[in-house]
């Protein structure tokens, strides 16, 4: 996995990058583009790329329809239904298609577990190995059918720019979700600036180095702490472990999420946020909108509208939008109890806690930082447990039920051992760079000398993460798997 990653970012990367820049001709350059990327996607899953381009020709061919259907001209009302109609019965088929792909892939063992556990049944469980970035990719190319039938997007009547956007490396199979509709005028047209370059760059690095400096050095501690013998953990064990797991699915998705824009920036591609500094927020509504943005706007627009939002049934529409959210990120019930868990929640906050906390004075504003860190630390353990029998045996150490210790001297020695470490994890999850810049912009004549500090800063922040890659085999990705 390290050596992967090192053949990425010292070879492929630059090579990749030699050839696009190499010519100015766009065509080209996208033909690069979907080159390097089903190279990248063949080198993790070589017999899934057929499936990649499936996928892909499925939207393109359901987008022409729908667009030639959109666009006959109707000589009366009647006629005008009738194409809509069809348009519309394409658009569904389209959607089946894809959602049939993902949960056949996906889903097919965990409902076929399910009846199994339910009927008392012994069906055959499929064994698909899950095709990577499959969650992602299905809700990209469903995002472009669906805008053509809504006409926020026109028809792309070309296949090779179409599967570009599809199989565009730097998102492709850990996101973030980009829309058809966000870059549909890069796809067409796009320059680099040396701006786009150095921002690119340095973006890249930000989240490399949220990978390897903090994302696998607290998953190694958290799977100390987690994945060992639960009887003997300690209270303060079992809060560290889970804190842990905190800071590395955090860094670790944010990361990739921030080397993904940040090489989508260097070719043209500007895409929007995914994470937004989620463990400042004060309450679990503000959470879900700073925490894989790309992910909950898609369930929001395409989901929770379509279903009547706040108009009608709104917290039936709700449980159907987090019922999906769990069950996206995984074919587990705790995924589903996961996004459930978060259900709850957000409806309390909806019926009278929200209203609570904006009654109360500013200085108390904390309170709700307090409330929400703990919520969503007691539900990364939803996420992290998939045996039930370890889940529930967390949790009552969690909250002193049982005869657990309080402490232990050897969780003493971790703590001491990777404080500095963990200040600077906990720091870098709160918006310091951006006061730092914002403060830069009020004073201009700091930014002159501040700009050859930031380079050498981010230079030693990537000459480190590269050592530390170098120097370990802990390097997993924790959203692959979806």
């Amino acid at each position: 996995m390290v050596f992967a990653d090192l053949l990425f970012i010292f070879i492929f990367l630059p090579v990749c990058l030699f050839c696009y820049f190499f010519t100015k001709n766009l065509t080209i350059r996208n033909i690069v583009l979907i080159v390097f990327s089903l190279i990248f996607y063949a080198w993790g899953e070589p017999v899934w790329v057929i499936l990649l381009v499936l996928s892909s020709a499925v939207d393109y061919f359901a987008g022409r329809i729908i667009g030639t259907l959109k666009n006959v001209p109707a000589k009366n009302a009647k006629d005008k239904s009738k194409f809509n109609a069809r348009a519309k019965g394409v658009l569904t088929a389209a959607i089946a298609i894809n959602i049939g792909i993902l949960v056949l892939f996906k889903y097919s063992g965990f409902i076929t577990e399910t009846i199994n556990f339910l009927t008392g049944l012994a069906l055959p469980v499929p064994e698909f190995r899950l095709p990577i970035g499959i969650s992602f990719y299905t809700f990209q190319t469903m995002s472009y059918s669906i805008g053509v039938y809504s006409g926020k997007v026109n028809v792309q009547k070309s296949f090779y720019r179409f599967l570009m956007y599809v199989t565009l490396f730097p998102q492709l199979i850990a996101g973030p979700i980009v829309r058809y509709e966000d870059v549909e005028a890069e796809i067409n047209y796009r320059v680099s600036t040396l701006d786009d370059i150095s921002t690119g760059i340095h973006r890249f690095v930000v989240g490399l180095a949220k990978k390897v400096i903090f994302a696998n050095a607290a998953g190694k501690l958290a799977e100390q702490y987690l994945d060992g013998n639960l009887t003997v953990l300690s209270v303060s064990g079992a809060w560290f472990g889970i804190f842990m797991f905190a800071i590395q699915i955090f860094f670790d998705f944010s990361g990739y999420s921030d080397m993904a824009i940040g090489m989508g920036r260097i070719f043209g591609f500007k895409f929007k946020e995914n994470f937004n500094y989620p463990y400042i927020s004060r309450s679990i509504t503000e959470f879900w909108r700073r925490w894989h943005i790309s992910l909950s706007s898609f369930f929001r627009d395409y989901v929770y509208i379509p279903l009547g939002g706040n108009r009608k049934h709104q917290y039936l529409n709700l449980l159907v939008v987090w019922f999906l959210t769990g069950l996206w990120h995984g074919a587990s019930w705790n995924f589903v109890l996961w996004g459930l868990y978060f259900f709850i929640f957000i409806c309390i906050e909806r019926l009278f806690l929200h209203k609570l906390f904006e009654k109360l004075p500013k200085c108390l504003n904390f309170i709700g930082n307090i409330y929400s860190l703990l919520v969503i630390l007691v539900g990364w353990q939803l996420f992290y447990f998939e045996d039930f029998s370890k889940l529930t045996t967390h949790l009552k150490i969690m909250f002193f039920i049982g005869d657990a210790p309080v402490a232990d001297a050897a969780l003493g020695v971790v703590f001491y051992n990777n404080l500095f470490w963990i200040i600077a994890a906990v720091i870098c999850c709160t918006p310091v760079t951006v006061l730092f810049d914002k403060f830069i912009q009020k004073h201009p004549k700091l930014e002159t000398p501040a700009m050859p500090v930031k380079t050498l800063l981010y230079v030693s922040i990537f000459l480190v993460s590269i050592v530390l890659l170098v120097g370990q085999s802990y390097n997993p990705f924790l959203y692959w798997r979806f």
